[in-house]
């Protein structure tokens, strides 16, 4: 699933990914993702960039789940994207979700903790789901309410 970081570079301006190794990271990043990542599996790596801003984001399993780092040029986490179970986020998130994916079939759900230098951090939660042969997305906060972007 898309980020709320990924979208909001998107929507400023066309992001360009582009697949990269660890060796081609600042040094910075690498000492991160080398931090963040201990008893990971690293699935990929990628390089973003948009708005003039430049964004890596490490995709891993741990446990089974995913959980994707999102970490600026100084190799800062400004983002942590991880694989939950429905039933294990707020109860109002839980039956907004479900709402939206009413006559549906929810197929994974993220918590999204995005880490601001001003406001601390924000937790959203995303799902995916099948609905009328199609695939959707929502994002709420912990009270049920709608993300906008």
């Amino acid at each position: 699933m898309k980020t709320c970081l990924t979208l909001a570079l998107a929507a400023a301006a066309i992001a360009a990914e582009t697949k990269v190794l660890m060796k081609d990271l600042p040094p910075a990043v690498q000492k991160a993702v080398q931090a963040q990542t201990a008893g990971a599996q690293i699935k990929g790596l990628s390089k973003e960039t948009g708005k003039g801003k430049t964004v890596y984001e490490i995709e891993t399993i741990v446990n089974g789940k995913s959980r994707d780092l999102t970490l600026d040029a100084a190799g800062t986490v400004v983002e942590i994207e991880e694989q939950v179970a429905l039933d294990s986020i707020p109860a109002e998130a839980k039956a907004a979700i479900e709402k939206k994916a009413a006559g549906g079939r929810i197929k994974t759900v993220e918590s999204v903790m995005i880490v601001g230098p001003a406001k601390g951090s924000t937790v959203v939660y995303e799902a995916a789901y099948a609905k009328g042969g199609k695939s959707h997305e929502v994002q709420v906060r912990a009270d049920g309410s709608d993300v906008k972007d």
